[in-house]
């Protein structure tokens, strides 16, 4: 596997235009070709970079990047990038081979391992590993736009002004976002902050507001949730009367309704709360295919699903119907 994948890489290179060369004769001005793996990374350098930059994400909306593995045009088109940036944190499990590969010969930066490890969540089932759905802070999402504006930086000097301008611009978009999910998530009551939903994607969202998350599978979506854990979880819906759980747009919603069917069997009714965007963003060219947006969904939806109150267009009355 491990020769297929390098002779993909090296002949993808060797067929890199001469744009896509190392940046020794970049053109004063032109754009900088960045590849991101996630949307919400992409969002991050589209954010910070602005005009300097042209910005492709592999992963679209619903796109799962636990399993996601890269396509043949997914090495041409970062053989050719001046830039590709990664989550890193083992988010991009089946593709850490190939960036250790890549960057023998290009610009690679897995932009999330910059944090802090004392501020990451251990991971469950992995040694020295770290919970990777740090968007889901915004205060914890703001040192991962610092590292997007130093990459983009080291890759393009004579836009330093531009990126640092972008980074300040959308560190402030994120403390806003903080300040607002304060606001509406200290409306639920305090017995209702429970957060169920498909996988542990929420942790870093309860650890900053103080909600009680628990997620069917693990943080991996490779992880399976067997008939002994769905089993346990309607036993928790049903002894805490807990009435709401959340579908996400990335995973499938078949362990979430299982728990449904199990506690109507048990009398209790619970409903779907909405859905969540856990590991990737909403529809490209909506306020929900951003990173603001799609935690600003996030929020409003939790908040309103389970008691509190909180403006039906979210934070700018931006969002669709919540």
């Amino acid at each position: 596997m491990r020769l297929t994948r390098r002779s993909l890489l090296m002949t993808a290179a060797a067929a890199a235009t001469p744009a896509a060369l190392p940046l020794t004769g970049f053109a004063a001005g032109a754009p900088l070709s960045v590849v991101a793996t996630t949307g919400m990374i992409a969002d991050a350098a589209r954010q910070v970079g602005g005009e300097a930059v042209e910005v492709r994400a592999l992963m679209g909306p619903g796109v799962d990047p636990h399993s996601y593995r890269q396509t043949r045009t997914d090495i041409v088109a970062m053989t050719r990038a001046d830039l590709t940036l990664w989550h890193g944190l083992y988010l991009e499990a089946q593709m850490e081979e190939f960036f250790e590969d890549l960057a023998r010969q290009r610009a690679v930066v897995a932009v999330a391992e910059a944090l802090p490890k004392d501020r990451l969540r251990a991971h469950e089932e992995y040694e020295n590993r770290f919970d990777p759905h740090v968007w889901m802070d915004p205060m914890l999402w703001s040192g991962v736009i610092s590292e997007v504006a130093r990459a983009l930086t080291a890759a393009r000097p004579d836009a330093a002004d531009v990126f640092a301008a972008g980074a300040a611009a959308h560190r402030a978009d994120a403390a806003r976002l903080d300040a607002y999910a304060r606001d509406v998530l200290a409306s639920v009551p305090e017995a209702a902050r429970v957060l169920l939903s498909a996988h542990d994607a929420f942790g870093y969202f309860g650890q900053a507001y103080g909600f009680e998350v628990i997620g069917i599978q693990g943080i991996s979506t490779e992880s399976e949730a067997g008939l002994s854990r769905i089993g346990a979880l309607v036993d928790l819906l049903v002894s805490r009367r807990i009435g709401a759980v959340f579908v996400e747009s990335s995973v499938s919603d078949r362990n979430v309704r299982a728990l449904i069917e199990g506690a109507a069997a048990r009398s209790h009714e619970v409903r779907i709360g909405g859905e969540l965007y856990s590991d990737a963003m909403g529809v490209p060219g909506t306020y929900e295919g951003t990173w603001v947006g799609m935690i600003d969904h996030n929020i409003t939806t939790i908040a309103t699903a389970l008691g509190g109150s909180a403006p039906r267009g979210g934070m700018d009355g931006r969002l669709a119907a919540v």
